[in-house]
């Protein structure tokens, strides 16, 4: 499926995970995990995960009770640790914009091209721009 760990990652996350030796044996944590990571991607409620991941209730519990017994920190901290931190990344699909910059208009952009990224009075400081009257924040 789409959401689903690799034989890889999960090489990779597995040992980081707790381990309950005693009580009643747990379900598939793998699958469980695919579960997590299916909701968190996908932005579905857990009411919409689908059968193949197990019960939802069951991948809601393990999610929220991990989140306060700070095992989803340990697994970034491990895995972070791996990499080179000058190294960073921003995944643009996750990148919001301000509710006022959805307002540019075409015009204004293209004139803020022609004269830079802004401009400056005679001491060198940031002019602020008119307000584009056809965007509805600026009434």
């Amino acid at each position: 499926m789409r959401y689903e760990l690799s034989d890889y990652e999960w090489t990779a996350i597995k040992p980081m995970l707790p381990n309950k030796p005693r009580g009643v044996r747990r379900v598939n944590d793998r699958r469980v995990l695919n579960g997590i990571f299916w909701v968190l991607r996908s932005g579905a409620p857990w009411r919409d995960l689908p059968a193949a991941f197990g019960p939802r209730t069951t991948c809601y519990n393990r999610f929220v009770r991990w989140r306060r017994a700070g095992v989803w920190e340990q697994i970034m901290d491990a895995l972070a640790a791996g990499h080179d931190p000058a190294v960073q990344m921003i995944d643009t699909s996750v990148v919001r914009v301000h509710q006022h910059g959805a307002c540019i208009a075409d015009n204004n952009h293209q004139e803020s091209l022609a004269r830079g990224p802004y401009e400056q009075d005679s001491r060198g400081r940031g002019l602020q721009r008119p307000a584009n009257p056809s965007c509805p924040h600026a009434r």
